[in-house]
């Protein structure tokens, strides 16, 4: 009775499971991204915490570094379940999909499997070795974890640059895949590309998101020498990574321009092809095919398409595939305006981060103002959204092709119509393992704060604080 009465409430939408497919993957992969910039880079702000806590006895470094491995080891754990629900959807949701194209597009996802499993390996260790080790043979276990993350995230972007440049693969007179070079999948023409920008993405993600908790604390006159470390370790990663995010950028970009031209005439609003084409800030596409509102910046995105020829690059336009192989007005719209938020929070993080650099290099010295610290607190959601938008423009505009060229998104998807059931199901679960994961960190923080250490009772890779909290610290630093 419950059902049915949920799918009268639903209506026409339920007995089409396209859209609900559609939805789930992306709101799973929509949660899941936010937690991968925290796998690949935490570990690495990690290493460099206790590098610098043995190179030079400071005790605050080695008391970060077994703070942020115990925060590592929770946001894997969340990354994990959230990333094994990823991979089951793929056959839940795209069962014709994985029919035709898995011994292909799972070539990849194998060998992050073995880069997922070396990596919680030598967390682990890592995480055990507290105390229990020597202290450099126990940094040098930290090392693994980071190349494990990076070429995890490699071997699953190698998988999603796949789909926009299907390679590697013999087809038979009815479309069937008779054999598979793996080489020529992983490293189809997208994947160089598409791996620096998630990798670099990762590190200026990750870096902003930590920083900003602890520039926040420092808003709130935490201004001790370790929150002022902690900032520093942080956000120095993520100020590096941006201007090469945005070279990065600018040659996927071109990449796109060449290879997927419906992609870029939907993020640049080109309707018809033409030179001499305007950057159009906002805006959006109408159904007749005019580009109203926004602010046009004449001959702009044809000189950014190719600076050697300037205005008189001609785009292609939407115009130039079939209406049924290119993205619809909607998804046209979305995509020039995730592109926009990217572009925009982009420079801005550029400029926050050029500031940063500009300040220490003239001063020596790490810049306080309440400004700039209220402007680094924001960073970490604004670097995320501009993740996101990101991650639309990959995949939404690649619509309405699941393997580019070669099989459309409708023609992939599960005939289930109950998938919607599956949908509310994972959202209730991410929901409360955001909720969950979220409450655990902040329980961990506040606990780490009124200790001013670890205790006895803390796991075994924690310092045992004296009266002062920190001298047990120095001597682990120190031996």
């Amino acid at each position: 009775m419950f059902v049915n009465a949920a799918v009268q409430a639903i209506g026409p939408l339920a007995v089409d499971p396209v859209p609900w497919a559609r939805s789930q993957m992306a709101f799973t992969l929509a949660f899941h991204i936010i937690l991968v910039p925290l796998g690949v880079s935490w570990a690495f702000m990690t290493l460099i915490a206790n590098y610098r806590a043995l190179k030079h006895h400071d005790a605050d470094a080695l008391l970060l570094a077994q703070r942020w491995s115990k925060y590592m080891a929770v946001t894997f754990a969340v990354g994990a379940v959230t990333g094994t629900v990823l991979s089951f959807e793929f056959g839940l949701l795209w069962p014709r999909f994985m029919g035709q194209w898995g011994e292909a597009f799972g070539v990849p996802f194998g060998f992050e499997g073995i880069f997922f499993f070396t990596e919680a390996i030598f967390v682990a260790i890592y995480i055990y070795g507290w105390r229990r080790m020597r202290p450099w043979a126990h940094f040098w276990t930290g090392v693994p974890i980071v190349l494990a993350g990076i070429f995890g995230a490699a071997s699953v972007v190698a998988a999603n640059s796949w789909m926009n440049s299907p390679s590697g693969f013999t087809l038979d007179s009815s479309g069937n895949v008779t054999s598979v070079d793996p080489v020529g999948v992983i490293f189809n023409d997208a994947m160089p590309l598409e791996t620096a920008h998630m990798l670099v993405a990762a590190y200026l993600v990750g870096g902003f998101l930590i920083a900003s908790v602890y520039a926040t604390g420092m808003l709130r006159g935490r201004t001790d020498h370790y929150h002022r470390l902690a900032f520093t370790i942080a956000f120095t990663v993520a100020a590096v990574a941006t201007p090469i995010q945005m070279g990065v950028g600018d040659a996927l970009a071109r990449w796109v321009y060449d290879n997927q031209p419906e992609k870029f005439a939907a993020i640049e609003l080109v309707p018809q092809t033409e030179s001499d084409v305007p950057e159009t800030l906002l805006g959006k596409l109408n159904s007749n095919g005019t580009v109203s509102g926004g602010i046009p910046i004449p001959g702009l995105a044809s000189w950014l398409s190719d600076p050697s020829t300037g205005k008189s690059t001609v785009v292609q336009g939407l115009d130039s595939v079939p209406a049924d192989e290119r993205p619809t007005t909607q998804e046209v719209n979305v995509v020039h305006l995730a592109w926009d938020v990217m572009v925009g929070l982009g420079t801005a993080l550029f400029l926050l981060a050029l500031w940063y650099g500009a300040y220490w290099a003239i001063r020596r010295r790490l810049l306080m103002s309440k400004v700039f610290l209220t402007l680094a607190a924001a960073s970490g959601v604004l670097a995320v959204v501009t993740m996101e938008a990101g991650w639309v423009v990959t995949e939404v505009g690649r619509q309405p092709w699941i393997v580019y060229n070669y099989m459309k998104v409708e023609d992939a998807a599960t005939a289930n119509t109950g998938v919607w059931i599956t949908f509310i199901a994972v959202v209730l679960l991410y929901l409360a393992l955001g909720v969950t994961a979220i409450l655990v960190l902040r329980a961990m923080s506040r606990r780490f704060r009124r200790a001013g250490g670890f205790t006895d009772t803390d796991a075994a890779y924690g310092p045992s604080p004296t009266s002062s909290g920190e001298s047990h610290a120095e001597e682990e630093a120190i031996r």
